[in-house]
């Protein structure tokens, strides 16, 4: 509970409180503080569209699961394509918790649902999505096993689980430098719920040797998102800097045997 408040008030202070038209444009933010961050964003999302959503989706309209869908905005959009979508988090605050959400459903409250639940234990039966997806949010795990195996669980046989915008490095050295930084800088940037926020145990980044170990009877595929240049080129600036590594967000999916 604490952790929730703490993050909802952090999430604030960086500008996350979208309403109106500025929220219903997500991903596509062209202005601001976060606008770098959301073109970023929105280049995932479309790569997830076309690589993943369309292809499951050709026969007709399917039943979507979005863990850690924050204030909703790709099962939005993804319900403005046809499709069934639920939005499940565990925050429901209204700064960009599932309580920001009612500013999508106002004057169309059948567009999508909202479940208030943790991704560790989902509150649905086996096979009951074609698509659950981690949107932002696998990196938050703190049981990277148990969550996928959920992931799973509730995925129809020949559906499909797939990660957005989850910190993927080439191996775990890479992040856990990360991670070490992260911490180096806590107080700086978090203030004084520093140890509330950097103390959860997530496992806060992905390689492709942790998906494979934590959920062996899937095969994942990664996605390469093209990036804008200017992110593009980050690697290079880091090794010019002798900075750390930087961490890539590509779409991974897998289908469910």
């Amino acid at each position: 509970m604490q952790f929730r408040e703490e993050y909802a008030r952090h999430r604030a202070k960086e500008g996350r409180a979208l309403r109106g038209e500025q929220l219903r444009s997500l991903p596509y933010i062209f202005e601001g503080a976060l606008a770098r961050q959301w073109a970023v964003r929105a280049r995932s999302f479309e790569t997830f569209v076309h690589r993943v959503l369309k292809p499951l989706s050709a026969a007709g309209p399917i039943d979507l699961l979005d863990l850690g869908a924050g204030n909703g905005w790709l099962c939005y959009r993804v319900a403005a394509l046809g499709h069934r979508a639920i939005a499940l988090d565990i925050r429901d605050d209204d700064v960009d918790g599932l309580g920001a959400a009612t500013d999508f459903l106002i004057h169309a409250p059948a567009q999508f649902q909202l479940v208030k639940a943790s991704f560790d234990v989902l509150p649905f039966g086996d096979k009951r999505f074609d698509l659950v997806l981690f949107n932002a949010s696998l990196h938050y795990a703190t049981d990277l096993r148990r969550v996928l195996a959920e992931a799973s669980r509730v995925t129809r046989s020949g559906g499909c689980v797939a990660i957005l915008d989850s910190p993927f490095y080439r191996c775990d050295s890479d992040g856990e430098e990360m991670s070490a930084e992260k911490r180096a800088q806590g107080r700086s940037r978090f203030g004084k719920p520093v140890d509330v926020l950097l103390g959860q145990n997530f496992v806060e980044y992905m390689t492709a040797q942790r998906l494979a170990a934590a959920q062996p009877a899937l095969s994942w595929v990664r996605h390469r998102v093209a990036y804008p240049l200017w992110y593009e080129l980050r690697p290079l600036r880091a090794w010019v800097k002798g900075a750390r590594k930087p961490s890539r967000f590509d779409v991974w999916s897998a289908r469910v045997p």
